[in-house]
C-alpha cells in the first residue's frame, strides 16, 4: 500500500511539473503597441502609441461589466482621457483596426 501512495505522489508531481511546461508563453515576447500613465488613474489617463499605426484605429474602454463606456477614432498619436466620469474599478481598453480586428487589449485602474 506505501507503494501505491508513493507512485501516486511521484505522478502527480510529474502531471502538475508538465502542465506547468506547457502553459509557459512560447515565441517572442508581446511587442506592444499602446503605452499607458499613470495606473491606478484618479482623473485622466494618457494612452501613447509607440508606433506610426495609429491612424483610423477605433479606441474603446469597456467597464468590468463589459459595457462600453468610451469610444474614439484614432487621429493622433496620444489620446487623453477624462475620467470624472468614470467610477472607481477595473477598466478593459481596445485598440481596433479599421477591419474591426482587434490589435491591442489590455486594463487599467481607476481610484477616486
Amino acid at each position: 500500500m506505501r507503494i501505491f501512495y508513493i507512485f501516486s505522489f511521484i505522478l502527480l508531481i510529474t502531471k502538475s511539473a508538465e502542465c506547468q511546461v506547457r502553459s509557459m508563453p512560447l515565441g517572442e515576447p508581446e511587442t506592444r503597441i499602446l503605452r499607458f500613465y499613470p495606473n491606478p488613474a484618479s482623473s485622466m489617463i494618457t494612452f501613447e502609441f509607440q508606433t506610426e499605426v495609429y491612424k483610423s484605429f477605433s479606441f474603446q474602454i469597456f467597464n468590468f461589466l463589459g459595457r462600453k463606456v468610451y469610444e474614439t477614432q484614432t487621429s493622433s498619436p496620444k489620446t487623453v482621457v477624462n475620467l470624472s466620469d468614470f467610477v472607481r474599478g477595473i477598466y478593459i481598453y481596445q485598440l481596433r483596426d479599421p477591419y474591426g480586428q482587434v490589435v491591442e487589449t489590455g486594463k487599467f485602474q481607476v481610484m477616486k
